[in-house]
């Protein structure tokens, strides 16, 4: 039996976001989740969303089953803090983040709020993060990232060092959500 799936968006985004690949996946008979985060824009800390996220987790995956997180972008971080810093980490068998800033993209000089401070490259949120990164093993850890993505600048940024990392030449940050070779990566992980 599969694991129910749990599919984080992005910054200035919802559930919504991450419905079409949500669809993908229960065609393929897999139970699949997604939440809003709220508010998305930054003006909360990351942290404070990955709180919301446990709080959806309580209600949606009864206690001691392991379960999967597919995240976008900033949600991917989300996540991150969510295993990494709130015990997600003995809940989880996959964590997949798509065109996610591991460490930091220049796009999150544009805005001042808290959440994006912290997605800046070298921030305090992220040096704490990504000093016990190695954590992130204990897991089915990957990373799909795409060299062209104009958001997450530079693009290397999604690439982590540890576990497993797939590259797609996929134009535009937004498609990796709705994309169908994305849709297929991420199916092919939560497959093994």
């Amino acid at each position: 039996m599969n694991n129910a799936v749990i599919l984080v968006h992005g910054i200035i985004d919802d559930a919504r976001k991450m419905e079409l690949m949500a669809r993908s996946l229960r065609r393929q008979g897999r139970i699949a989740h997604t939440v809003s985060l709220t508010p998305s824009t930054g003006r909360l800390g990351l942290d404070e969303l990955a709180k919301q996220l446990d709080e959806f987790v309580h209600l949606k995956i009864p206690e001691g089953q392991k379960f999967d997180l597919v995240a976008f972008s900033m949600g991917g971080l989300v996540c991150r803090y969510y295993a990494q810093r709130l015990g997600g980490l003995s809940r989880l068998d996959h964590l997949i983040t798509l065109a996610t800033p591991h460490r930091g993209t220049w796009m999150a000089y544009g805005a001042w709020n808290r959440g994006c401070r912290q997605m800046r490259p070298n921030s305090d949120f992220l040096r704490d993060l990504n000093s016990d990164i190695h954590t992130l093993d204990r897991i089915k850890f990957t990373s799909i990232w795409t060299p062209l993505d104009l958001m997450i600048i530079p693009a290397t940024s999604s690439r982590t060092g540890v576990g497993r990392e797939i590259r797609i030449w996929m134009p535009a940050h937004p498609l990796m959500v709705w994309h169908p070779a994305c849709h297929r990566a991420v199916a092919r992980c939560l497959s093994e």
